[in-house]
């Protein structure tokens, strides 16, 4: 009955890494088609889109029977926070689809003619999740609480490209429909780094039995 939960367990984390590969891929490629006003590619990406939402359900029904079974505290934890993890992922594919979609618009309209650091902001949100995922990986909660704080210089970059946009519209009224597809994308990656940092604290949960979620990352009491 051992051998054959920690080859079930072994297989919910392998479900929830490939479904992590899937999802950091989902994000590259919409990013690549909004760059590269790459039409085929933002369909691409959102026709896959579905292929996350059936990673979810398959390891939330083999988390849900590894619960019933799970005979450590550890244990337990890891198969809460695999369901957990999945969510966000999911999530960030559902972001992915988002700028996907602005990309597919936007590939049909003139470009517009404004630098935006939206690249920059695109390499920060996936560093934020590769680095969430490598903690995971890893057993290092030490890496997952290092990364939390790179969130800010997401969000900032986030109102700067706001800021940005929201100048140009009222300059250029004509744009206001492209500017608006880049806020919105703007917003999805901004997402994704909420998400990748929520898979952090949920690597610090599973590895110190510490919730550091609402605590500014500070000290906690240990969940038992």
């Amino acid at each position: 009955m051992e051998r054959h939960f920690d080859q079930d367990l072994a297989e919910l984390k392998e479900k929830l890494l490939t479904m992590a590969s899937h999802a950091e891929k989902a994000v590259n490629e919409s990013v690549n088609a909004l760059g590269n006003r790459d039409l085929e590619l933002a369909l691409q990406v959102k026709a896959n889109d579905e292929v996350l939402d059936r990673f979810e359900i398959e390891i939330d029904e083999t988390a849900i029977t590894l619960l019933a079974k799970a005979p450590l505290a550890t244990d337990l934890r890891l198969v809460t926070v695999a369901m957990k993890i999945s969510q966000n992922l999911e999530r960030i594919g559902d972001e992915a689809a988002k700028i996907a979609k602005r990309a597919r618009d936007l590939a049909k309209e003139p470009p517009l003619k404004i630098a935006l650091e939206l690249p920059r902001m695109a390499g920060l949100a996936l560093g934020l999740l590769k680095s969430a995922l490598d903690a995971f990986v890893n057993r290092d909660p030490a890496a997952a609480r290092a990364l939390i704080p790179r969130d800010r210089e997401v969000d900032l970059l986030h109102k700067q490209l706001q800021q940005q946009l929201i100048a140009h519209m009222k300059e250029t009224p004509d744009n206001i429909a492209r500017c608006l597809h880049f806020l919105v994308a703007a917003k999805s990656l901004e997402r994704i780094a909420d998400h990748a940092t929520n898979i952090a604290e949920e690597v610090v949960y599973l590895y110190e039995a510490q919730d550091i979620r609402h605590s500014g990352n500070g000290p906690v009491t240990a969940v038992t």
